[in-house]
């Protein structure tokens, strides 16, 4: 008898601006009862250095596992590792273009390519701006191999107060993706203060 799998989730965190997505997604899911599988490029912990005070051991904690970069034989770089998906936080315009071309030099990108080939769910928390059209045309051919690209774009409908409000709902719309609710998203249509403009921005309106 065959028992169904436990929910799996890998994490990739690029070198890319906004490590603190990574983070906040691999705390939420942890609450969520999800098993992690956490990967992260060299850059991406130059990029705790300079945009957290997170000690890399201290990210790597967060996850159920934490698995080295270089490590090609790690479990997630095979398809008959069952996975519900992968989600890079942030992606870097390199990751990408290695993801979409197939040719992989990193367990990070060497996964993403794995959850395509199995047709599961690849979310790219793409970030850079602006964007040339050599970037656009790779997000096109990620999105027609079935890749969302997911860019952390703050939605201020949601009235933020902080960077840990915009933080917290970008990555809790990136989990809806994958049917995973942890309560953390102001939903249009369910929370009626959203309906109503702030008073400052009345002032400001034409």
């Amino acid at each position: 008898m065959q028992h169904a799998a436990p929910t799996r989730m890998i994490i990739g965190i690029s070198g890319a601006s906004g490590v603190t997505y990574g983070v906040r997604l691999l705390q939420l899911l942890r609450n969520a009862g999800v098993e992690t599988h956490l990967v992260m490029s060299k850059t991406a912990e130059q990029t705790f250095a300079y945009e957290t005070d997170l000690k890399i051991a201290e990210v790597r904690e967060l996850a159920n596992v934490s698995h080295a970069i270089d490590d090609m034989a790690s479990a997630i770089s095979s398809g008959s590792f069952r996975t519900a998906g992968m989600i890079v936080a942030p992606c870097s315009m390199r990751s990408m273009s290695e993801i979409a071309s197939g040719v992989t030099t990193t367990l990070l990108t060497r996964a993403a390519d794995v959850v395509l080939k199995e047709r599961r769910r690849l979310v790219l928390m793409v970030r850079e701006t602006p964007l040339h059209t050599g970037h656009l045309r790779t997000m096109t051919a990620l999105s027609e191999m079935g890749a969302i690209i997911a860019p952390p774009v703050p939605a201020f409908y949601a009235k933020p107060e902080n960077l840990e409000d915009m933080v917290e709902h970008t990555v809790g719309r990136v989990l809806d993706l994958f049917d995973i609710g942890i309560g953390v998203v102001r939903r249009w249509g369910e929370d009626e203060a959203l309906k109503r403009r702030s008073p400052s921005l009345r002032k400001i309106a034409p």
